[in-house]
């Protein structure tokens, strides 16, 4: 089960947020709260508004589907700041000037998502009689090939000699 929330035009830089929102990624959501509610940051409190109507909305879905939903297996699965409008406003400055003000503004977004793993199909365990497949390992993009070895070398410059 997925919920989201969203709160448009927060009057505070993304930047700023940013730094609060990338420690709640991924965490569980009795964890984000902790680390929101004990956070020095000034942003933590905003973002702390969006998760908690996130958890709502995951469980008034939940009620509308009627499915269980325990709140304590919520995990953070996206949580990401965009950059909103800017308001801009002008100070007097020296000799008849005038200085730009830039007031950052930032949409903050979650989502929250409950465990899949309590709720998917456990795995059938393989036939006694059914022999294992030798499986070779995945091959790693970019991952560098290796040497060959003395005796592999040897067998190729033999094949060389034997070929001229």
């Amino acid at each position: 089960m997925e919920a989201r929330a969203i709160q448009r035009t927060v009057r505070q830089s993304a930047r700023k947020m940013r730094l609060v929102i990338d420690q709640i990624r991924g965490q569980a959501v009795p964890q984000a709260y902790a680390i929101l509610r004990f956070s020095k940051k000034l942003a933590a409190k905003q973002i702390h508004k969006v998760l908690k109507s996130a958890v709502a909305n995951a469980e008034q879905r939940a009620l509308r589907e009627n499915t269980a939903l325990d709140v304590d297996r919520l995990r953070v699965k996206y949580a990401v700041v965009n950059e909103g409008p800017t308001l801009k406003r002008f100070t007097p400055a020296a000799m008849g000037r005038a200085t730009p003000i830039k007031k950052r503004t930032s949409h903050v977004e979650i989502h929250v998502e409950g465990d899949t793993e309590s709720r998917a199909p456990k795995a059938r365990p393989a036939k006694a009689g059914a022999k294992a497949e030798a499986v070779a390992p995945p091959v790693r993009a970019g991952a560098k090939r290796r040497k060959p070895t003395k005796a592999k070398k040897a067998t190729k410059s033999k094949k060389k000699k034997e070929s001229r």
